[in-house]
């Protein structure tokens, strides 16, 4: 399989999250880059470094205004003397609230609705080198030639075109699933992280020429929240183009691996010229966030229904945290999704 990555990926390591009420250990640690790289080298795979050369792509998803506030807001923030180390913001609009600040604080607010994404000096270098992996996967992805596995990180499907959120700052698979769009015509995504997709969603909520399929805890019970739910299908030029199915807590394989299949007959009737699979694992038993209870069989197993699918296959690397089976998550899937193929 070709792996693509980037060293720079690694220059995003905050050590702390405020969430809670209190600060905690961060879940996207750099720490997941170096594991991901680890495994794909102990297996014969061809791995290349992503030129950094694509910036274009990225605003043909996201808001030119938001790319450019990300690549300058840490220059901004360290020039106050008053400030901490990290930025975070501390304010956030509401619906009774309609205007874009320009004052730091203010804007570093309205362009997130959280303060899961703290930015330091190399949070920018290392968010553009994760896009721009995905663009890079997708540039090698052909018709005739096997699947190409961007190893993205930090992860990006909760982005919103102008919306960092749940530590994801730029959609990796949606600026690489608008680029295969025009080679491929039709794309379909299959995102299998165990949180909803809520920026890809939104992303392509209009677009049917983009089918997302989404399997993922249920949003009632933890984030993203606010999106996910089985009875959002798509917008009025998109109609069934958006297919959820949230899962009850502690879901085993079984009843994932049945949401799978359901995304995929979804997939084949919708007849793409390419898939995007949002790769998670923070399904697993053993990952920290500790929703549902997928093993590594359970991810073997998809890999092999994921591949035999038989379309052109971008793997995106979404969430998926720091544990003893971390590594062993994603050896299992891309040794299954290969001996498939």
């Amino acid at each position: 399989m070709l792996v693509v990555h980037h060293p720079d990926q690694a220059l995003h390591d905050p050590d702390t999250v405020f969430r809670t009420g209190k600060f905690i250990a961060q879940p996207d640690r750099a720490e997941r880059y170096r594991i991901f790289l680890d495994i794909v080298r102990s297996d014969p795979h061809e791995i290349i470094e992503a030129p950094l050369n694509r910036p274009e792509a990225i605003t043909e998803v996201h808001d030119p205004d938001y790319v450019a506030f990300l690549k300058g807001v840490y220059a901004r923030w360290i020039q106050n003397p008053d400030f901490g180390p990290v930025a975070i913001p501390n304010v956030h609009p509401t619906h009774r609230m309609f205007r874009k600040p320009t004052e730091l604080l203010g804007e570093l607010g309205w362009y997130s609705n959280s303060t899961s994404c703290p930015i330091t000096e190399g949070t920018w270098p290392a968010i553009f080198a994760s896009a721009q992996v995905a663009v890079h996967g997708a540039e090698r992805l052909t018709a005739a030639g096997g699947p190409v596995y961007a190893m993205c990180r930090p992860p990006g499907h909760h982005a919103y075109p102008d919306l960092m959120t749940g530590v994801c700052y730029l959609n990796n698979a949606s600026v690489a699933a608008q680029q295969l769009t025009k080679r491929f015509g039709k794309v379909a995504i299959i995102d299998i992280d165990v949180h909803h997709c809520n920026g890809t969603q939104h992303i392509f909520w209009e677009r049917p020429d983009v089918l997302v399929c989404s399997v993922h805890v249920d949003p009632r019970l933890t984030a993203p929240f606010y999106a996910g739910h089985a009875d959002e299908t798509g917008g009025d030029a998109a109609r069934d183009c958006n297919f959820n199915q949230p899962l009850p807590w502690a879901t085993p394989n079984g009843p994932w691996l049945d949401a799978i299949d359901a995304a995929l007959a979804r997939i084949r009737a919708f007849a793409p010229g390419a898939l995007v699979v949002s790769l998670g694992f923070d399904a697993g038993a053993d990952d920290p966030t500790g929703t549902l209870k997928i093993t590594d069989a359970g991810f073997a197993e998809a890999g092999r229904k994921l591949a035999a699918a038989n379309f052109p296959t971008l793997l995106v690397q979404e969430g998926g945290y720091l544990s003893p089976s971390l590594g062993g998550y994603l050896r299992s899937f891309l040794r299954a999704f290969e001996g498939a193929r």
